[in-house]
């Protein structure tokens, strides 16, 4: 390991990925730490969100633990943001290995050598939202996710929360409907933002799920869209402050409608909304979503009293600054 300013040691998981690779890019700026970058560095459509920061360290994941077993008395925090994302996934075994046994593998030696430790949990475990979106420890039992993906970050959590020795702080974040730059390589999983952005630019219109629930017009399916930047300040501030130990939602706290997204993409791009509606895909059906909205008093009385970006306003600035240039974060 190359650390010649003798920096404290800061690794992030998942730093190829979406919001890991934000993480990466804000950290490198911020100039605080010496990074160490973990994620599968091969995978060509992932390169160009981390190409450019040249200060990190980068180690593959399969080989992570066993380094980290044998650095784990020089690393100062964890940010654990990697795992398999895909909310379609069916293959048990891989989401066992990467969202679980790794996950505990990471946690012991955080807890073994008293290192602070963020991990990503998912909005995924609230299931069809019928015991509500509170981040309350007690309430968690109770969860029922509708996915496997999503069972895999309930097990997870369920596990955290059954351990009596634990990391000096740690902290599991509930990431509700995240978007912004650097999901480029993301395809059928990118946010709506961005399937919005690129289907208008290819042919002038947007087409949305048809609502196959009573009582829920067509494009009124809500979510908590979160923008990525609001997420990284969430997650630096959690780190720099170490308030309660505990499993939080990380949302805006406000649910908005698919259609309003629409519009709110449409007009960043200067154009006028042009909007129809096809019947949601038989595969994801019966385990969509009609509702999110994360509780986010838990976090506000942690400190956390930064403003969120609007929909409309982390709109504009992803499809302006960004989607528009193919930017990165």
């Amino acid at each position: 390991m190359v650390n010649p300013n003798q920096k404290p040691i800061l690794v992030i998981t998942g730093a190829a990925g979406f919001i890991g690779s934000c993480l990466l890019a804000e950290y490198a700026r911020k100039n605080t730490h010496h990074l160490i970058a973990v994620d599968d560095f091969t995978i060509e459509k992932k390169q160009a969100n981390f190409v450019h920061t040249t200060s990190a360290e980068f180690i593959d994941r399969e080989v992570f633990l066993d380094w980290f077993n044998a650095h784990a008395a020089q690393v100062d925090a964890v940010l654990h943001i990697g795992a398999r994302t895909n909310t379609t996934e069916q293959d048990l075994a891989i989401l066992d290995h990467l969202n679980f046994q790794y996950s505990i593998r990471i946690w012991d030696l955080c807890t073994e050598h008293q290192i602070p430790m963020i991990y990503a949990s998912s909005a995924a475990t609230y299931g069809n939202g019928e015991h509500g979106y509170v981040d309350d420890h007690a309430l968690i039992p109770s969860l029922k996710p509708m996915n496997p993906y999503g069972q895999s970050k309930q097990d997870f959590d369920l596990w955290v929360l059954a351990q009596e020795k634990t990391p000096p702080f740690w902290a599991g974040l509930k990431f509700f409907n995240v978007y912004g730059p650097n999901e480029y390589h993301k395809g059928r999983m990118a946010s709506v933002v961005m399937h919005t952005f690129n289907q208008i630019q290819v042919t002038g219109a947007m087409s949305l799920f048809r609502s196959h629930k009573a009582g829920v017009a067509d494009g009124y399916q809500s979510r908590d869209f979160v923008y990525v930047k609001d997420v990284v300040h969430v997650i630096v501030f959690l780190l720099e402050h170490k308030p309660n130990s505990a499993i939080y939602n990380l949302g805006s706290g406000v649910a908005n409608p698919f259609i309003d997204l629409a519009r709110y993409t449409f007009e960043a791009m200067g154009k006028d909304p042009k909007i129809s509606f096809v019947d949601t895909p038989i595969d994801i059906r019966d385990t969509y979503q009609y509702y999110t909205c994360a509780s986010m008093e838990k976090l506000q009385k942690a400190g956390y009293t930064k403003a969120f970006h609007s929909l409309k306003e982390g709109v504009f600035d992803y499809v302006q600054g960004y989607l528009l240039e193919q930017r990165y974060f």
